[in-house]
């Protein structure tokens, strides 16, 4: 049985997820990656400097707005990605569609809970086309103004009645957000600065031409071997918990693909049949990523490039905040100080060079923010300071 030392998976990392191998543009790092996280709206963008060289923020914008190359687009883990447009097809049926289900299943609830109606479903279906038709009539328009201009969207829920954290919220984004997963209204410009999400929404049909629809179960042997080519080896755990799916779903994708088992240091792990060559060791290097970035909350196992750190740059909830990495691990965290500089926030001894180059990073990225604060939504201990 062919085995990966720990080594041999950081290097892989290093060069599969361009960070010692510049990427030519931002679909190319997303297209390779799968999707980049966006649910922080900074993320996409710092992700992206850390990984094309001379990279700026209308590079992204570009893509996502003119060209449409690239959209925002909820998936895997109901979470928020940007993806390439080509790739929708694919990401809709293998991983949209499913959360659809289950938004669609919770807002019904929660609307006939509130006594808003008595057919959640028909209730739902009614909003629904009134976004659509007012969308299809004005174009793009931002939440705010959706509100205002349609009474099908009124009403609230309090998901905790009588809890200290409840409280009446309007269900008008969550009929939104239903729409969205479900592929019939897409996020378009955005009303906020590039770290502030206030998205006009467009339909679907009017901002892109969607590719022939697939199969689930094309869908998933596709996504799973494009992730398994750039994250690969890895566990069927680690399968399962990015995709937000089934054990079962994950295992029969590796029977599709005909996935190798291989050893990770005593734990099973999978790789593509065509994917077993020994992978030469990298160059030295040094990266500052954000907060959520795709390499960090890239695996469920993370021991391997995390090693005793997780209590300092993950919060108590799972989410990854900025670190600071050094071939193919996680040595710190990153923060801005009180002048906006870029600080790293070190946990153990990198060694001379590799501090220099951290700190070079740092000069980097001060630079390159020139003066804008960047909060990150799920700040991690050292990131907020010791």
């Amino acid at each position: 049985m062919r085995s990966f030392t720990v080594a041999e998976r950081r290097a892989r990392l290093a060069r599969r997820h361009f960070l010692n191998a510049p990427a030519q543009s931002p679909a190319h790092v997303a297209g390779d990656v799968v999707g980049l996280h966006a649910t922080d709206p900074a993320t996409p963008y710092l992700s992206l400097w850390a990984r094309v060289p001379g990279f700026v923020l209308a590079d992204l914008d570009a893509e996502l707005y003119e060209t449409r190359n690239l959209v925002k687009h909820l998936a895997m883990r109901r979470t928020l990605w940007v993806v390439r447009a080509a790739d929708l097809p694919h990401i809709q049926s293998g991983a949209s569609d499913r959360v659809a289900a289950n938004e669609r299943r919770k807002l019904v609830a929660d609307a006939q809970k509130a006594g808003l109606c008595g057919d959640g479903d028909a209730w739902l279906d009614t909003a629904s086309k009134a976004v659509l038709s007012h969308l299809g009539e004005h174009g793009p328009t931002s939440a705010k103004d959706l509100r205002t201009a349609l009474p099908e969207l009124a009403g609230h829920h309090d998901p905790a009645p009588g809890k200290r954290w409840g409280g009446e919220t309007p269900l008008a984004p969550r009929i939104l957000t239903a729409l969205s997963v479900r592929g019939d209204i897409v996020r378009g410009p955005n009303d906020g600065s590039w770290t502030v999400s206030r998205p006009q929404w467009a339909p679907m049909s009017d901002w892109l031409t969607m590719g022939d629809t697939v199969s689930p179960e094309e869908a998933r042997t596709e996504l799973v071997r494009r992730w398994l080519r750039a994250f690969g080896p890895a566990t069927v755990t680690d399968i399962k918990w990015w995709f937000g799916n089934t054990l079962t779903w994950a295992r029969q994708a590796l029977v599709d693909l005909e996935a190798v088992e291989v050893d990770l240091e005593g734990t099973p792990g999978f790789v593509l049949p065509d994917d077993l060559e020994v992978e030469p060791d990298a160059e030295p290097w040094c990266a500052l990523l954000p907060g959520l970035d795709v390499t960090t909350m890239g695996w469920f196992d993370r021991d391997w490039y995390l090693g005793g750190h997780r209590s300092q740059v993950f919060d108590t909830n799972g989410n990854g905040g900025p670190t600071a990495w050094c071939d193919g691990r996680i040595v710190g965290a990153w923060g801005q100080d009180a002048d906006g500089r870029i600080e790293v926030r070190l946990l153990e001894d990198v060694g001379r060079a590799a501090h220099k180059a951290l700190q070079k990073r740092a000069d980097d990225l001060t630079d390159w923010l020139d003066g804008v604060r960047v909060s990150p939504r799920f700040p991690s201990p050292l990131s907020k300071g010791r």
